[in-house]
């Protein structure tokens, strides 16, 4: 199996995250320390967002962050009704 995990988000919809996907976002943003405040994100978002035909932005705050950015931002990419996250960072805001 290539997932990480697989879940149906708030919406129904059902949601992958790829063993190299994971990697990529471990590599490129350290601050995600584990793959479980993706998957709170994805289940508990605090915002849900259309960025564009086909990519859905999922917000969550984490209060306890020592960073400045404390949004975490799940961007999922929906090809055939099912999701799977391309990337995953902390932002300051909500866009």
């Amino acid at each position: 199996m290539n997932y990480i995990f697989e879940i149906i988000d708030k919406t129904g919809r059902k949601i992958r995250l790829t063993k190299k996907i994971w990697s990529k976002i471990r590599k490129k943003h350290y601050e995600i320390e584990d793959k479980e405040l993706i998957l709170e994100t994805l289940n508990k978002p605090d915002k849900i967002e259309n960025y564009e035909e086909g990519v859905i932005y999922y917000y969550k705050y984490y209060k306890n962050k020592l960073l400045p950015k404390r949004f975490l931002l799940v961007v999922v990419k929906y090809l055939n009704g099912n999701g799977f996250v391309i990337t995953s960072y902390f932002i300051d805001k909500i866009g």
